[in-house]
């Protein structure tokens, strides 16, 4: 498992047709506040403020077509104009499990990112692809290296 220690950050938070919504600054938007996306906009942060990862280079909430089906990502990091890492939100309440890991791996199938992360904001998992098969991680690398 990775630890992660949160940044402070003012987050903007509003009431918007009676629904909580916080302010996204890569999105420059307002979204509905659900406990995912507390999730999702902290790690954002961790990304941003702690592990320096260019916040022009985080891309949130895509669609991407898998077979038939749309599904949206969570998060990607780009790096060299490449996918770098996907990483998957669940609300806290949520644990991440084989099946977080099943629905991660059918996004990587689309995405071939480098990294994979999943996280639930008080536990987080991710690993490296090499050779077609995941090494786990103690941390998340730097972007720089």
């Amino acid at each position: 498992m990775i630890s992660i220690n949160y940044p402070k950050y003012p987050f903007k938070i509003q009431k918007e047709a009676g629904k909580d919504c916080i302010f996204d600054p890569l999105r420059k938007a307002w979204i509905v506040l659900t406990p995912e996306e507390w999730v999702r906009q902290n790690f954002i942060q961790y990304l941003i403020q702690v592990k320096q990862y260019p916040a022009p280079l985080i891309a949130i909430e895509k669609t991407i077509q898998l077979g038939e089906l749309k599904k949206r990502f969570d998060i990607v990091v780009y790096k060299e104009d490449k996918p770098w890492m996907l990483i998957e939100c669940k609300e806290a309440n949520v644990t991440i499990s084989e099946k977080t890991l099943e629905q991660i791996l059918q996004y990587q199938q689309i995405i071939e990112a480098a990294f994979l992360v999943m996280t639930n904001g008080h536990n987080t998992y991710g690993a490296q692809i090499k050779t077609g098969k995941l090494h786990y991680l103690q941390s998340l690398p730097d972007y720089k290296n």
